[in-house]
């Protein structure tokens, strides 16, 4: 989301329009700036805390040729959200979570059981979807036809 975006936003909730809106939202910026360049802390009650820290000196690496780089120390904002942020985010992640799975459980094949006939009570090793072997017609023991 841009400036220009959170500018249009908030004028049609109030009502304002979007000029005096963006001076609004510009000053807001600017006053959490220059708070943070004068006392190096900004605490937002319900939002977070901007602080400014100081980044020691490091050794870097070029990712490009690979060659050692060394990194002067320098000032940083930070952010650390509040506790109100954190659970919305939080509730974001669940409901991530809870749609991936949905997706996953919808795409998924069905599961398959592995096969295996019915059995059958009335001739043993058979199952009874199967014909039962043929007993071959004989006229008598020890015939072997003609």
């Amino acid at each position: 989301m841009t400036k220009k975006e959170i500018v249009k936003t908030i004028s049609e909730e109030i009502g304002l329009t979007q000029l005096k809106t963006k001076e609004i939202v510009q000053k807001t910026f600017d006053a959490i700036v220059t708070t943070l360049v004068e006392d190096g802390r900004i605490e937002l009650r319900n939002f977070g805390v901007f602080e400014v820290k100081k980044r020691a000196a490091r050794k870097a690496r070029n990712p490009r040729t690979g060659a050692k780089v060394d990194v002067d120390e320098k000032y940083v904002v930070t952010f650390k959200p509040g506790k109100e942020m954190e659970e919305r985010v939080r509730q974001l992640e669940e409901k991530d979570r809870q749609g991936r799975l949905e997706a996953e459980q919808q795409s998924a094949p069905p599961q398959q059981q592995p096969y295996s006939p019915p059995q059958s009570n009335d001739s043993p090793g058979y199952p009874s979807a199967y014909p039962s072997p043929p007993n071959p017609p004989s006229s008598g023991p020890g015939d072997y036809g003609s």
